[in-house]
């Protein structure tokens, strides 16, 4: 099988719109993971993406009977664009089918490039299906962003660059995966040329499909996906891609959010350049693998895939990345209501230095406060806590706690008196004109909303934090009923977080 794609990647000419990009020498994360990371700026590109490298070398090939055509795709975003600038050097006709959800900035981007946007649905997959429609019904060529052997060459081009910029020993090359045409192209090439390099494939923890294919030894449709790093928002591992995994990657890595937001910062602080989420992948493996393994002095390749982020998504990434550096804890604690406490609960964090502190009276007796803490070492955190817990205090760490981080440290306010039977729901629904309104409408009326807290986080996808009053006779009833509204939600009732503060 490899050599099939180590002839499409040497014949490949992605360079007619594509530039070789520079594979530099990471000196801050150098020094700070202590081993020689070097990122390879694929956001360097013209369309800020590793995605023009497979869509042009695909276009490239069809005949001039299918060019003549058109051609179509689907995308929220760097593939589209990928396509369209592909397609405007080959005046091709191009049509992107984009989710209603994309960001304006991405659809802007596409149309300026020459190509046909229709908008649909909320999600990637039902752009995906109705852009296949389309194709059917026009005789349109799909261009399919990463389960293709055209499109798995060129990108495995970036493979063949990095042997040629480093000729030297490489340990590991660490790869975002989100269909899995990158790491397929990448490792196909690597394993050829030098097998004792490791591949490790990266992914978000929430949207993991290579990882659960590798452990199933199958692909495996996933249930939901995370949104935080929708550039690699996949359900199931591309067909392609996985044969080729199976075969030559090493190993997989996932990361948590607030690891994504680490990886973007220390991107940043390297580079001053601000890569997307999915971006920023290889850097939150690199650290993890190193942290993990305690390798020094190795030779570390990160590729950096992408810069296409939305401005107003950086508020969101900069207040996670201090938890996901564990440079910040949550805590609730629990103090005696007198004169005096608060100073001395200062005292007994030994001057460090607290980032957040929320509270509101609520009995004669007790405080409870949620509070932030800045670590200056990993093991800190437990050390906060034991020595609190020496102290009497009653400590509950909340730094892992997606309703605390999300909705909790923006709307605590005291505990509300003489509400019954309360449910509460963490909410995920798509971010458009209108779109709290309508959930709004959808989840009001027959039961009273006891607690609403939705902040906009410059994503694709709304986060809503709903209390609702549900007669315990109605339970049956209204499970149906949430199940039905068709959004993605998980019940928080049962949250320390709510239950302590709300």
């Amino acid at each position: 099988m490899p050599n099939k794609y180590i002839d499409k990647i040497l014949r490949s000419r992605v360079y007619d719109v594509a530039i070789k990009t520079p594979l530099e020498h990471a000196q801050v994360l150098s020094e700070k993971f202590e081993n020689n990371v070097f990122l390879k700026r694929e956001d360097f590109q013209p369309v800020f993406s590793f995605k023009l490298r497979g869509a042009y070398n695909k276009i490239d090939l069809l005949s001039d009977s299918a060019k003549k055509k058109g051609i179509i795709a689907s995308s929220a975003g760097n593939h589209a664009q990928g396509v369209a600038m592909s397609a405007q050097k080959h005046k091709i006709k191009a049509t992107i089918v984009m989710p209603k959800t994309t960001p304006k900035i991405k659809v802007e981007a596409v149309k300026k490039l020459g190509a046909k946007v229709i908008l649909f649905g909320d999600d990637y997959d039902s752009a995906h299906n109705h852009s296949l429609d389309i194709a059917k019904k026009e005789d349109l060529t799909f261009i399919h962003p990463y389960d293709d052997p055209d499109v798995i060459a060129g990108q495995g081009t970036i493979g063949m660059e990095i042997l040629s910029q480093h000729p030297e020993p490489i340990d590991t090359i660490f790869v975002p995966v989100g269909g899995g045409g990158l790491i397929a192209g990448i490792a196909a090439y690597v394993k050829y040329v030098r097998p004792e390099i490791k591949v490790i494939g990266v992914e978000a923890e929430d949207s993991a499909c290579l990882a659960a294919a590798m452990k199933a030894g199958k692909r495996t449709t996933l249930k939901e996906v995370g949104i935080f790093a929708d550039g690699v928002a996949v359900k199931i591992i591309g067909k392609l891609p996985f044969k080729l995994c199976q075969e030559y990657v090493d190993e997989v890595i996932t990361v948590k959010t607030d690891e994504i937001c680490a990886a973007i910062k220390d991107v940043y602080d390297c580079t001053r350049s601000i890569v997307e989420p999915a971006g920023a992948l290889s850097v939150a493996g690199i650290r993890k693998y190193v942290n993990k393994t305690k390798c020094k002095n190795k030779n570390l390749i990160g590729i950096n895939s992408g810069a296409n982020i939305n401005f107003d998504r950086l508020r969101h990434i900069a207040e996670r990345s201090e938890i996901g550096e564990q440079k910040e804890a949550l805590f609730a604690v629990k103090l005696p209501e007198k004169s005096g406490t608060f100073k001395a609960f200062c005292q007994d964090l030994k001057e460090r230095s607290i980032t957040e502190f929320n509270y509101r009276y609520s009995s004669p007796e007790n405080a409870q406060v949620f509070v932030g803490v800045r670590l200056n070492s990993l093991s800190e955190k437990s050390e906060i806590t034991k020595e609190l817990n020496k102290k009497a205090y009653k400590v509950i760490d909340l730094t892992n706690n997606e309703v605390a981080k999300l909705h909790l440290r923006y709307m605590i306010g005291g505990k509300a008196t003489g509400i019954e039977n309360e449910r509460v729901f963490r909410f995920q629904f798509p971010e458009r004109p209108k779109a709290l309104l309508r959930f709004l409408n959808l989840i009001g009326g027959r039961w009273n909303i006891s607690l609403f807290h939705y902040r906009n986080h410059g994503a694709a996808y709304g986060r809503v934090l709903v209390g609702i009053q549900v007669p315990i006779q109605d339970n049956q009833k209204f499970n149906k009923f949430i199940k039905d509204l068709g959004y993605v939600f998980h019940e928080e009732t049962d949250n320390p977080g709510y239950q302590l503060f709300l």
